[in-house]
């Protein structure tokens, strides 16, 4: 018997359905062929707690835990320990789990296509000790193609340890970390006030990234500057032009901004007598707006975010629950905006489904061509999962809940904007001689639609926002226009904008474009930033829980705790630097260039030099 062990039930299914399931068991399918196709739900199992590693005379507390002693830091585990989760879901699994393996004759680990799938699965052979041969199923979709190409494909499981030890390392440096650092620093600043210091790798730089915003709005010193503005008409029709300054211009700051007021009233002062304004010259480019790529997890937080107000961990459990409980969307947890050049056969269905759900996106699907294969479709660009999108399965509209409902219509006309036809407009500027300074009208001039049919009286994620809309009359150069009036407006330059949770995720995922260091930077870009899908909405959640972030409507804030955390920290586990310098490390230990040893001695040293600052800090204090 072949033993198929599954990350999570829906790509059970999915192998189930291409395998031939013959009968079903609690907890496993039996298959055509000798093969039994069983699952997990993520992680069955997690890392003991600092209490299994601690000497057993160390007293407890009313609760049953070990007290926390300075004494008895750094927690260096010399052999690692693995508990079931406490969930008796995941306990009765875990017994199907281990009775298979005993009867199996050979495993295969059919994980996620990266490290922590990896490890999800061999953590579990491993723990149950079984030695039977294993291969490697790798598939980033969970479309039929996707799915029998992967059946024809098995590798051997050894191929991929690498991934598993980058995970180990991973998983154990983060521990580590955690488990130490926050037992020391509330020993010693967080004892008497009984307050917890906690600290983690990508916990505490996400506070440090809220902490530097609040800093840079509460210090910020609006600059005020002058605009000046034409109204010109040919006649036909009217448009507004902005003043561009000369090189040689003066009374502007390092912006290009005027903000002398005497320069400004000078300006205003020669333009208002000026009754017409000549065209020096005009310039119509055509333009081309590919369709929006399918959502992301950060990218639909960030949306439901913008025009609901919704928590990422509300967009989270909603996407969960459209996935899981109605079968109506697909895997959520991804950080894929593309999708399998595979599953670009299935349009027909995915967009009769969407039509037979949502009564709104009725008529658009109607409209749309599933002939048009958009820059969406790309295996290249596929990571461990795909995009964001409807299934094939139609569900009953009043049967979903309101938020339901709204992320359902968010995802159907991403899905559905790929079937229609590039977004053409025409960018156009008239250059004017206006008093014999430069004022310029810019405009945009739709030709043709397309996508941008499905965002109709909708906010559409067109990323061109520079454009001006206004429609602008046609003009050649040397043509005499009318100065209908000139203006000078007094601007003030506006702080940046709080972090809302959605804003906060994309800045998680876009962490690189804090830091300066070019290595790093390209680590923290190519690994997709601080966090995981997976988990950036908990990691959030988290910190409110502790009470170092608060929210005051949709702004996200760091609190007076989270600021004198941030002062007690570490510099290194403030910034994101410290996963750059993980993932640098970790891709060593993945290809073989370095071993997970000496990765994990290399944490020990950065925090046993910490515990040692909090020691002496600790010992002073008595």
């Amino acid at each position: 018997m072949q033993l198929w062990i599954a990350e999570k039930p829906s790509v059970a299914k999915a192998i189930c359905a291409e395998l031939g399931i013959v009968k079903k068991g609690a907890g496993f399918n039996e298959c055509k062929g000798g093969n039994t196709v069983t699952w997990c739900f993520g992680h069955l199992l997690e890392q003991a707690g600092p209490d299994a590693y601690t000497p057993d005379d160390v007293p407890v507390t009313k609760k049953g835990g070990k007290i926390w002693r300075m004494q008895d830091l750094p927690i260096f585990p010399s052999v690692w320990k693995l508990n079931v989760k406490p969930d008796k879901g995941v306990k009765a699994q875990l017994r199907t789990i281990k009775l298979l393996l005993s009867q199996a004759d050979s495993i295969v680990n059919c994980g996620d296509p990266d490290r922590e799938g990896q490890l999800l699965v061999d953590e579990i052979l491993e723990f149950y000790k079984c030695r039977k041969p294993v291969s490697r199923f790798w598939v980033s979709a969970q479309d039929p193609a996707s799915i029998k190409k992967g059946l024809k494909s098995l590798k051997p499981n050894s191929q991929f340890q690498g991934m598993k030890l980058a995970a180990l390392g991973r998983s154990r440096a983060d521990w580590l970390l955690g488990m130490n650092l926050t037992r020391a620093l509330t020993l010693t600043h967080g004892a008497k006030e009984r307050k917890l210091i906690a600290v983690g790798r990508v916990q505490t730089p996400t506070l440090a990234l809220v902490a530097e915003r609040d800093r840079t709005i509460k210090n910020f010193k609006a600059v005020p500057y002058f605009v000046l503005k034409a109204e010109v008409s040919t006649g036909r029709g009217s448009f507004t032009a902005l003043w561009k300054p000369s090189d040689r211009q003066e009374g502007l700051d390092s912006e290009g901004r005027l903000v002398n007021p005497a320069v400004a009233k000078s300006l205003s002062d020669k333009l208002k007598p000026t009754k017409t304004a000549t065209v020096r010259k005009t310039e119509t480019v055509p333009k081309r707006l590919a369709q929006p790529r399918v959502f992301s997890l950060a990218d639909i937080q960030l949306e439901a975010s913008n025009k609901y107000g919704f928590s990422a961990q509300e967009t989270l459990d909603t996407c969960q629950s459209l996935y899981e409980i109605h079968k109506a969307a697909s895997y959520p947890r991804s950080d894929c905006q593309y999708l399998p050049e595979s599953q670009f056969t299935d349009a027909p269905k995915v967009l009769a489904a969407i039509a037979k759900t949502c009564p709104k996106l009725r008529e658009l699907v109607l409209k749309a061509d599933p002939t048009i294969k958009s820059q969406t479709w790309n295996d290249k660009k596929i990571t461990a999962h795909h995009g964001i999108i409807p299934t094939q399965l139609p569900v009953d509209w009043a049967a979903l809940n309101d938020k339901e409902k709204k992320i359902y219509e968010l995802i159907g006309r991403r899905y559905l904007a790929q079937f229609f036809s590039v977004h053409q407009f025409n960018s156009c500027s008239i250059d004017l001689d206006l008093g014999s300074e430069l004022f310029v009208g810019k405009g945009k001039t739709v030709t043709s639609l397309g996508w941008k049919i499905v965002y109709e009286h909708q906010n559409d994620p067109d990323s061109d926002k520079t454009e001006s809309d206004q429609i602008l009359p046609s003009v050649k150069s040397g043509d005499i226009l009318k100065v209908l009036k000139t203006e000078t407006k007094n601007e003030l330059t506006k702080p940046p904008a709080y972090f809302t949770e959605g804003t906060l995720i994309a800045a998680m995922e876009k962490i690189h474009t804090v830091v300066d260091n070019p290595e790093y930077k390209k680590y923290l870009k190519e690994g997709d930033g601080i966090g995981t899908p997976a988990t950036r909405a908990a990691i959030i959640n988290e910190l409110k829980r502790k009470g170092y972030l608060e929210t005051k409507g949709k702004k996200i804030c760091a609190s007076s705790d989270g600021i004198e955390l941030l002062k007690l920290v570490p510099e290194l586990v403030r910034n994101p630097i410290l996963t750059a310098v993980f993932e640098r490390k970790l891709r060593d230990v993945e290809s073989g260039k370095s071993t997970l040893g000496s990765f994990i001695e290399s944490q020990q040293k950065f925090i046993l030099q910490e515990i040692n600052k909090a020691k002496a800090i600790n010992n002073g204090l008595q």
